[in-house]
């Protein structure tokens, strides 16, 4: 394993940092160190990567280490991984995707991925044009993150299946493109096909009432409410919970921080930070379900 005095020379002589400075970037990386060789045991710095990171984030504030602290902490970190990698030593930063989260922001509320899978896997949607249009409501909005007043102005030219992108215009006017999965390809294809059969010379609006007029918001926030009451409990069921759900399950799985951002529309990245909290607690609460002395 590395030895650690390598970069505590570098803050000394090159970074001229005070003795003060460079106990506090020690300690830190001690216990970093520490936290490492206890949870995996034949621990080596060079091959850390952003998942351990994250589970030594929870654990401090499973400790109620303060958000400062954390934030310390975090900066020593990257500092040290920067410089391994200046003297070639690492391939890639782990801490380039670390993104501590703000502490006592409220945190959003999101479906839970199984519940999701069991709504849009599920015999929930009947095969009527209610049913293809909920389900493709439903799949629209967890496929893409995006907003219930973007969803009701998508119209025929804003899609394309063929390439499964769909345009959305956003707060301040502002357009974007935003891809989905293959399968929401086939739930829209066969609403679509319903749809023209039905009412075809309803216009361009993709959305419908059973009427055939266009879509409204609160048809379509009915619409989510219903079906989300079918697989989960919580409080509020809203078009803008399945945007949450979204991002967090995004983040979940590895993505990066400033492609959801793109993704969701945001205008900086401090509205997206939110979501890291979310997935923080997560892992929260997954550690004391599973650690034997959590």
């Amino acid at each position: 394993m590395l030895n650690p005095e390598l970069f505590l020379s570098y803050l000394k002589n090159e970074k001229r940092y005070s003795p003060h400075t460079i106990t506090a970037y020690e300690n830190d990386l001690d216990q970093f160190i520490s936290f490492g060789k206890e949870l995996i045991g034949d621990f080596c710095v060079e091959t850390v990567d952003y998942h351990l990171i994250r589970q030594w984030i929870v654990s401090l504030m499973d400790h109620r280490i303060s958000a400062k602290s954390i934030n310390r902490k975090i900066s020593t970190l990257k500092t040290f991984f920067k410089f391994l990698m200046r003297e070639g030593l690492i391939e890639m930063n782990p801490t380039d995707k670390v993104v501590v989260p703000k502490m006592g922001k409220k945190v959003p509320v999101f479906v839970q991925e199984k519940e999701m899978n069991t709504l849009l896997d599920g015999r929930f949607f009947t095969e009527d044009f209610e049913g293809r249009r909920d389900k493709a409501v439903v799949s629209l909005f967890y496929g893409t993150g995006m907003r219930l007043s973007e969803l009701v102005g998508i119209r025929f030219s804003d899609l394309n299946l063929h390439e499964r992108m769909v345009k959305v215009i956003g707060k301040g006017s502002k357009e974007r493109l935003v891809p989905f999965p293959l399968e929401i390809s086939g739930v829209l294809t066969e609403y679509i096909q319903l749809r023209n059969e039905l009412f075809p010379d309803s216009g361009n609006f993709l959305f419908l009432t059973g009427s055939g007029e266009p879509a409204y918001n609160k048809l379509i926030y009915r619409i989510v409410k219903k079906e989300l009451s079918l697989v989960t409990t919580i409080e509020k069921k809203s078009p803008h919970i399945l945007r949450h759900s979204y991002a967090t399950h995004l983040l979940n799985h590895g993505a990066d921080l400033n492609a959801i951002k793109e993704l969701l529309g945001h205008a900086n990245l401090a509205a997206t930070q939110i979501y890291t909290h979310t997935t923080f607690e997560q892992l929260k609460k997954v550690y004391k379900q599973a650690h034997p002395r959590a």
